[in-house]
């Protein structure tokens, strides 16, 4: 069997759980020194996964920014960029985003319908791969492990993390929570309505918890639980 990989979901949330506003313009909820926690996370990971509705919305780069951190894994024998990979069940996904164009390899989990539509969509820009009639996680982290990704870093958005921790496939969370309240019945949230494993009852464990300027990181295993 091979190895899956090491699962850390990656979030910056306001006070009360949001991970942006209604807004055209992004939120940014986390300050300098935080963007620099995330970058080095970024480098420490084998590939970084972000979904389909944040890849449209946001149209990231999602790039190891730092000079030295990519230097630093090309000395380690790596590529300079992790692989980037996205989820669209849809298939709906613009060839123009700046996700296709920067940085190394590009992978899209998707739909056996959607594969061809993505395959001929973004040809020579991402390795297509159907997982079934649904996009399927376990098949997901399975592919990835058979790529050679040891660890994984999740950066959103909501339905992402939700599917990861309810069905149990999280290994750690990254929640940087920054001083602010968002307070909009609408606005997207860090986790939506689902049933995951052990209910309210459940308890993670908690790893770490560190004041970065005015943002709180916490870091929890969702795995572990404590009394």
């Amino acid at each position: 069997m091979t190895e899956r990989p090491y699962v850390t979901l990656s979030v910056a949330t306001s006070v009360d759980g949001h991970i942006d506003d209604t807004s055209p313009q992004r939120l940014i909820l986390s300050n300098a020194d935080d963007f620099d926690r995330v970058d080095q996370v970024r480098a420490e990971s084998d590939a970084i996964l972000i979904g389909g509705n944040t890849l449209r919305r946001d149209n990231p780069r999602l790039l190891v920014n730092s000079e030295k951190r990519r230097a630093r894994r090309v000395a380690e024998g790596k590529p300079a960029y992790p692989l980037k990979v996205t989820l669209s069940a849809t298939g709906d996904l613009d060839p123009e985003l700046k996700f296709w164009h920067h940085g190394g390899g590009k992978v899209v989990y998707t739909t056996d319908t959607a594969a061809p539509k993505l395959r001929e969509t973004l040809e020579g820009l991402a390795d297509i791969v159907g997982t079934g009639p649904a996009v399927d996680f376990g098949a997901v982290l399975d592919d990835l492990g058979r790529r050679g990704v040891r660890r994984l870093m999740v950066e959103g958005g909501g339905t992402v993390h939700t599917q990861f921790l309810a069905q149990g496939l999280a290994d750690e969370v990254h929640l940087a929570i920054a001083p602010v309240l968002v307070g909009q019945a609408d606005a997207p949230r860090f986790l939506n309505p689902a049933s995951f494993p052990g209910g309210s009852a459940r308890r993670f464990a908690l790893l770490e918890a560190r004041a970065i300027g005015d943002v709180v990181l916490l870091r929890y295993a969702p795995k572990e639980t404590t009394a």
